[in-house]
Parts: C-alpha cells; structure tokens; sequence
C-alpha cells in the first residue's frame, strides 16, 4: 500500500511541476515578446531593492493595518511551505515525518512556529474576504474587478484557508495517533496550537484517525501542487514576480521622462541632411507604442506583476474625480494583450495579425488623455510597476504616428515649437516687462 501511494505521489509532483514549469516558459516568452531594454546597471542598489521592497514589503507599510495583513498572510505561506519540503520526501520515500528524529525538541519548535503562521494566514485571510465582499473597501470593488478578476482574488484567499484548515487538522489527528501509540506516527512533543485541539477527536478510533490524518495529508499536498500550477494563470503569480519586477525596478528620477532617440535624430538630419543614413528598405521606427509587444520586455514584466491591488488607482486624480483613466486597468489590459498574443503564436506558431491592438481595443485614448503624469501611481506601487511609462508610450503613439490630440494641445506643441514656451509669446514679448520695471 505504502508503494502504490508513493508511485501515486511521485506521478503527481512531477505532472505538477511539469506543467507548471511549461506555463512559466510561455509566460518567459511572453515578456520577451517586448522591445529589448538594457537594466544591468547599479547592481548593489537593484539588490538592496528586491530585499527591501519584494522580501520587506517596505512600500506596503505607508498604510499599516493591511500591511501588516498581507505580510502575515505572505510571510506566513511562504515559512509554513518549508515544511512542504518534509512532505515531498515523506511522500517519494513512504517515511512519516522525515525530519523528526534528525532534529528532535527542534523539530516540534519548527512546526509548532509554523502552526502559529498557519493560524495568522487563516485569519488574515477572512479578513481580507470581509474587506473584499462584506465591507467592500473601494479600490477592491471597482469596476474593472468585476467577474474574474474578484473570483480570482477569492478564490485564492478561500483556498489558503483551506490549506491552513488542513494543516492543521492534519497535526491534530497526527498528535491523536501518537498518544494512542499508532505505529508508524513517530512521537514528537505536542504542537503549540495542535497540541491544544486534540479532544476534538477524542474517543476515535487509530483506522478513523488515520483516515482523517492521510486524507488531510493528500488534500494539502495536492492543494498545494494545485496551487502552484494555478498561480501563472492567477494575478498571484506577483508572489514570485515581485522579485525580479523589484529588481530591475526603475532608479533614476521618477519624474524623469524617457527621452526618444528617434525624434532627436528626426530634428538632426533635418537640420543636417549630410548627417542622415543611406534609404534602407527597413521599416521606419515606431513613435511610442501601439501594440503590446512595441512596449519593452521591463514594461510586459510589470503588466505579469501587478498585484491588482488598486492602490496605483485609488490615489489617482484623475480617477479620483470621475475619469475613466484607472493605473491598474491599464496593468489588466496590458497583460490580457500580451496573453492573447502569447495564445495566437501557441494557435499559429507565430503570431497571425488579428487586427487588434493594445491602444484603441484595450486602452482608450480618453483613459490616456486623463493622465496628468503626476507620478502617483508609479509612488503608490509596493513592487515598483510603472503604469506611467505604459501611458506615455501610447499617447506619443496617439500624437505623432496618428497626429490624434485635443486642439488646446496641438496649440501647446505649435507654441513650443515656434516661440520655446507653451504661451503665445515670443521670447522677446516674455522679457519686455523688464524694461516697463
């Protein structure tokens, strides 16, 4: 019996990590579907960042209470899915608490410490289903939330609950097998929060506690294989993400713009054609993006890293007074492109002109005209997305490759153009009121 679940065992692991290995090359591709950016510079600070801001979750803490939360639940999954490493090896060698006798007193401080974080992952998480569906806390109840997006944010949180749920019940009926002397359950010493509901199974009998052990045991390990293969489809693919998006994280100026090379070089063999390159038949370059793979692969990066948390968008003026413009929609929008591009080249082996682009049938331009470049959400971010660059990608797309601006802009371009400033003035008329002073 013990062979055939380990073969059973074995057959699901590796299926899971198969899978879940050929879902993160798709989405690898995915992201270097975007323009090539160089980010190897300034190594240490990079670094320094992805402690502070991926493993601290330092940005998080401007609003404590549900930082605190998430940490718990983060830090809490994270720890307790050491011990899932025990599991494994129990699992493909038909032993029962491997680490047991290795460790000793050890042993049960580790898993007792580990039940304290499964119950802080289990609170955390109710609360954050009562935030998310009772209390219904704005930036969590938008409209660009409804449908999948909510259910997949619920539909994690339940499922950590049930995980937790299982753990622990799991210890419990394993510390009931112990005190009743059950062979094969090796004798640890009672766990901090187990230790302390074994009477819920008080008078059961060894085959009924060992049913209730091994069917606890079965659901958490596949609810964790499961959930694995679940998180490159699911905006929690972040908790992995999160790391490299922190890594690569802009570190120049946040209001600094990038400057377009292109036009400069436009603007030059202008105004000295000697300078300009021999007619090639190559392709003119792109003004800005249109489509999602015009963006860089650091831009795609973000779009699979957004927590769809809302707080780029609940500090948003623009969306603050009423405008359609939400920095997380833009996000949303951004990665379903890339998905559905990523599905044409699976369905055709390279990608087949749909007709479809990321500006227009994702992003509107009235959501791009909203943005005051104020920087808010780029501030905002716990993992340092730049909602922002998306933006101002677009809208250069909009002005000069489809020449698509309000006329008080275009006037604002004619006046930069012609007299160095956004006024109507020339640069005599600016200085004459020295000579009346």
């Amino acid at each position: 019996m013990h062979i055939a679940q380990q073969i059973l065992f074995i057959v699901c692991a590796a299926a899971a990590v198969y899978f879940f290995t050929k879902k993160v090359k798709e989405m690898r591709r995915n992201i270097l579907l975007g323009r090539d950016e160089d980010i190897s510079d300034n190594k240490g600070q990079r670094w320094k960042n992805m402690i502070l801001l991926a493993l601290g979750q330092k940005k998080m803490f401007k609003r404590p209470v549900p930082a605190l939360l998430h940490f718990a639940v983060y830090a809490g999954f994270i720890i307790i899915n050491i011990e899932i490493l025990e599991i494994f090896l129990d699992g493909i060698t038909g032993a029962h608490r491997l680490f047991a006798p290795m460790l000793g007193g050890l042993y049960a401080f580790l898993v007792g410490f580990f039940e304290v974080l499964a119950v802080l992952v289990l609170v955390g998480c109710v609360i954050f289903l009562i935030r998310r569906n009772i209390l219904k806390i704005r930036r969590l109840s938008m409209k660009e939330l409804t449908g999948w997006p909510k259910n997949d944010a619920n539909l994690i949180l339940v499922t950590e609950v049930i995980l937790m749920s299982l753990f622990l019940i799991m210890n419990t009926a394993d510390l009931s097998l112990q005190q009743l002397g059950a062979e094969h359950y090796t004798r640890t010493e009672p766990f901090w929060v187990s230790g302390h509901l074994t009477g819920m199974f008080s008078g059961m009998s060894a085959g009924t506690l060992i049913a209730i052990e091994r069917t606890c045991w079965w659901l958490h390990i596949i609810g964790v294989l499961l959930f694995l293969n679940y998180l490159p489809y699911s905006k929690h693919m972040h908790i992995i993400l999160a790391f490299p998006n922190a890594y690569y994280s802009k570190l120049t100026a946040q209001g600094e713009a990038k400057n377009m090379k292109e036009i400069q070089n436009e603007v030059l063999y202008m105004m000295e054609p000697d300078k300009a390159p021999a007619a090639t038949d190559a392709a003119p370059p792109r003004f800005g993006a249109k489509d999602a793979t015009d963006l860089s692969w650091k831009n795609l990066l973000d779009a699979y890293s957004c927590t769809e948390c809302g707080r780029c968008t609940s500090v948003c003026p623009a969306n603050m007074t009423g405008k359609t413009l939400s920095p997380r929609k833009i996000m949303m929008d951004t990665r379903d492109r890339v998905e559905q591009i990523g599905k044409n080249i699976n369905e055709n082996k390279e990608f087949k002109d749909d007709g479809k682009s990321l500006l227009h049938d994702f992003i509107t331009v009235e959501e791009l005209r909203a943005c005051t470049t104020c920087q808010a959400c780029v501030e905002a971010c716990p993992v340092m997305i730049d909602p922002l660059d998306i933006i101002m990608q677009l809208r250069r797309n909009l002005v000069m490759e489809e020449s698509n601006a309000p006329q008080e802009w275009n006037m604002m371009f004619g006046n930069i153009e012609n007299n160095m400033a956004p006024w109507k003035f020339s640069p005599d008329d600016r200085d004459a009121w020295v000579a009346e002073v």
